[in-house]
């Protein structure tokens, strides 16, 4: 499942995020979700979370 539609993404779920330092490289980072910081319904580049660790990136892929 692709991160692009908010309605896909729960807290509490497992993903895998791009970080903003990555983005060139392409280096996925895991994590579980805290807060959804996009408020729109689908975002093209990745919907915006915030992990349980502090991270803050774009969903590029559910795992759960």
């Amino acid at each position: 499942m692709n991160g692009t539609v908010r309605a896909n993404i729960k807290a509490g779920q497992k993903v895998k995020i791009i970080l903003k330092k990555d983005q060139r490289s392409g280096t996925l980072t895991e994590g579980i979700v805290k807060d959804l910081l996009t408020s729109a319904p689908v975002h093209h580049r990745g919907i915006k979370v915030r992990l349980q660790d502090g991270q803050i990136g774009r969903v590029q892929e559910i795992i759960e």
